[in-house]
């Protein structure tokens, strides 16, 4: 997965504040996997305005391991230190600690200016600033729209799914990553406008478009032909356990819960929490270490224990999904169906640099709650389905019954 990732995501070991401040961690980071978000649908509808290429973050920072920018051997490997050496020769603290975490060997380090864990902070509170759309590239390498949401100022201007981008602000996105494109768009600040050239077949024209706060909805519910309810969990920003656990108390009273996280690449552990505490009467979720410290994370008493449960995984189902799925499985709580997931269980923490960047630093790892490392191995589903996972799902849901 070097080099393929795509969306920054952090999971909160405590529901405390997250911010960090004058170089102390008070964030865990359970997956700062940059996985291919967008791609899978995992992160909000614009900032998917964010990518569905590989290679950035979701404030669309690169994942910039330099390797070979080590000035020498005893260069060191700590971010921090690194930084600080820079500020006082003058040179750049951000392309320091960049090869600093490059020379550690930490293979989910990163190193991100302070605007764009900014960014990535709001994101995770379910707010961002975009135009409403999701895109990639396509087979042509033009950067196609793969969805425009409901509502947004893309939409509202008659941009359809399919359309093609050719330039923003007037500036042309032939051979851009569709990442910077993306990012073009998204801009600061709501309000602000930005030019959109477009193309649609022979149609070519352009669009001014106001960019808007929009907020996400990661959790949609679908009532299913076979009347169980299809809940489907793209990612595990703030309220998305919430949410979970409303739609579980909603569903009909005999109806069984299919828990789609294929393509969920994460988010806030604390919700991933939650959201198992809408199946779970107590218990434990996951244990971790940070540092060596050995910790637990517990569900919350009170959830359905009634209903049959199938969880939907595929490989872009990464960490908080993870989590939530090896509990549920372990917990004997629900059958999991689909393909292997991706395997990242492993805890960073951020630490604000000199300059005001942000490093993450691997120091620790999670397991389930029968003991099973995640990171490196994934979740393995108790059936394998890849093709028509979603239909043997169902199958196997109807199996299980419906609760008495």
């Amino acid at each position: 997965m070097s080099g393929r990732r795509d969306l920054f995501h952090a999971l909160s070991a405590h529901p405390g504040p997250r911010r960090i401040g004058r170089g102390a961690a008070l964030t865990f980071v359970f997956a700062s996997v940059l996985a291919a978000g967008a791609a899978t649908g995992s992160w909000p509808d614009d900032t998917q305005d964010s990518a569905t290429e590989p290679g950035r973050s979701v404030a669309a920072a690169p994942q910039r391991h330099l390797a070979g920018h080590a000035t020498g051997p005893t260069a060191s490997t700590d971010p921090t230190e690194a930084a600080a050496e820079a500020v006082e020769d003058g040179k750049s603290p951000t392309l320091a600690a960049e090869e600093a975490v490059s020379r550690s060997g930490d293979r989910w380090g990163a190193v991100y200016s302070q605007g764009e864990f900014e960014e990535f902070e709001q994101a995770l509170d379910g707010e961002y600033t975009g135009v409403g759309l999701r895109a990639r590239r396509a087979a042509d390498g033009d950067v196609q729209i793969t969805k425009v949401r409901s509502g947004s100022p893309a939409q509202l201007a008659g941009v359809r799914e399919g359309d093609r981008i050719s330039s923003v602000d007037g500036k042309p996105v032939t051979g851009r990553p569709v990442t910077e494109v993306l990012r073009l768009l998204r801009g600061e600040h709501a309000g602000t406008p930005v030019r959109v050239g477009l193309r649609r077949g022979t149609r070519a024209w352009s669009e001014t478009l106001h960019r808007a706060n929009l907020t996400t909805d990661n959790v949609t519910t679908t009532r299913l032909p076979s009347g169980a309810e299809l809940i489907k969990v793209s990612a595990f920003t703030k309220g998305t356990g919430a949410q979970v656990r409303r739609a579980v108390r909603e569903a009909p009273a005999r109806a069984g819960i299919v828990l789609d996280l294929q393509g969920n690449s994460g988010g806030l552990v604390t919700e991933a929490v939650s959201a198992a505490s809408a199946f779970l009467d107590g218990g434990l979720v996951a244990t971790y270490d940070v540092r060596g410290e050995q910790r637990a994370l517990h569900a919350e008493r009170g959830g359905d224990t009634g209903r049959p449960v199938v969880v939907l995984v595929d490989s872009g189902t990464m960490s908080a999904a993870e989590l939530l799925t090896g509990a549920l499985q372990d917990r004997g709580r629900a059958v999991v169906v689909g393909t292997r997931t991706f395997g990242k269980g492993s805890v960073q923490m951020p630490t604000k640099l000199p300059g005001g960047s942000v490093a993450e630093l691997t120091v620790g790892h999670y397991r389930t709650p029968g003991g099973r490392g995640v990171d490196g191995h994934g979740i393995t589903p108790d059936l394998e389905a890849e093709n028509g996972a979603r239909q043997r799902a169902e199958t196997v849901l109807s199996g299980l019954g419906t609760p008495s």
